[in-house]
């Protein structure tokens, strides 16, 4: 890598115009690299009408910030979001580029890779620097173990990092100079381009944004007993989640499904209601600030990493709890 360069780190904006779980915990990592390396962090953040949220993310440990704000970022479509991420690369030089594991991310950074012969880590966990090289921790074989992967000489370092595997990052924590990118685009970055969105759902039921989840596993026995998961969920405002198992079982829609082939989470509280652990399910939501775990089996693997553990028939405990917190709420 090159000596004494930036760590460039990018953040994105989502159709809301709010900064996405994943470039908070990218900006995480990016710092915690650049604090061992002993170099400065560069921000890129891109989307269209983003000036005040890059702002904010920005103080969250970046010590420069490029807000790229552009109609055509909207979206971060790969084309765009790729040939933005690329000139700043070319602007800033840097050494490492730490890139959110969002869908988005997963698709442009590995053209930004290999139009530049660098190196790419997808869906890292961890980081380390040894000597002054920068190793990156990865899940393989479906999240039943960890490889270290060492980047060599002084070729540029990307990474793309797990979702729910950092902590996001905090505003307010630094004061990062402040820089307006231009992108320049070329016909073929913008072959695609964005005519409309549509939400996967309305207010507490978008998993990727709820701060609270509540979700379900085979302990329930059977699909209509999924009500007590729905009521507790109405409580507390949060949204519906489901393992693997019972979505292909036909008991849940697959948009609900959490875990490694459905979405990750991070919300502030995870709710897991009958749920074994399963280290497939894990890591779709080990991420999560506070863990609460109601299972009857007291060595289910889900306890081991609940930050509350509740060992009971659910049949009692979620009916009683959903109560008491309709009577303290009025």
């Amino acid at each position: 890598m090159p000596a004494q360069a930036d760590v460039l780190v990018v953040g994105e904006a989502g159709g809301d115009g709010v900064a996405r779980a994943g470039s908070w915990e990218a900006l995480t990592a990016a710092r915690e690299i650049a604090d061992r390396l002993a170099v400065r962090v560069s921000g890129l953040f891109l989307g269209s009408g983003i000036a005040e949220t890059a702002r904010r993310w920005g103080t969250a440990g970046a010590d420069r910030l490029l807000i790229a704000d552009d109609a055509r970022l909207q979206g971060t479509l790969p084309g765009p979001a790729a040939a933005a991420l690329e000139q700043a690369i070319a602007s800033v030089e840097p050494s490492v580029v730490v890139v959110p594991g969002t869908t988005a991310g997963r698709d442009y950074a590995p053209l930004v890779a290999a139009r530049l012969d660098a190196g790419l880590a997808a869906d890292c966990v961890e980081f380390a620097v040894e000597n002054g090289a920068l190793t990156a921790v990865r899940p393989v074989f479906g999240g039943r173990a960890l490889t270290s992967i060492r980047f060599p000489g002084s070729r540029l370092a990307m990474a793309t990092v797990h979702a729910g595997s950092f902590a996001k990052a905090e505003p307010d924590l630094t004061q990062p100079q402040v820089e307006t990118f231009d992108v320049t685009f070329t016909s073929d970055d913008l072959r695609v381009t964005l005519l409309e969105t549509t939400p996967k759902g309305t207010g507490v039921s978008r998993l990727d944004t709820a701060e609270i989840v509540v979700s379900g596993g085979r302990g329930l026995m059977e699909p209509a007993n999924f009500v007590l998961v729905e009521d507790l969920a109405e409580t507390l405002g949060a949204a519906v989640g489901a393992t693997r198992a019972v979505v292909d079982a036909g008991w849940r829609p697959h948009q609900e499904q959490i875990g490694q082939t459905g979405h990750t989470v991070s919300p502030r509280l995870y709710v897991a209601i009958g749920i074994s652990g399963a280290v497939q399910h894990n890591v779709g939501m080990q991420g999560s600030d506070y863990i609460v775990a109601v299972n009857r089996d007291p060595d289910a693997p889900i306890f081991k990493i609940a930050s509350f553990g509740i060992v009971g028939d659910v049949f009692e405990v979620v009916p009683a709890l959903t109560a008491q917190i309709r009577d303290a709420k009025g």
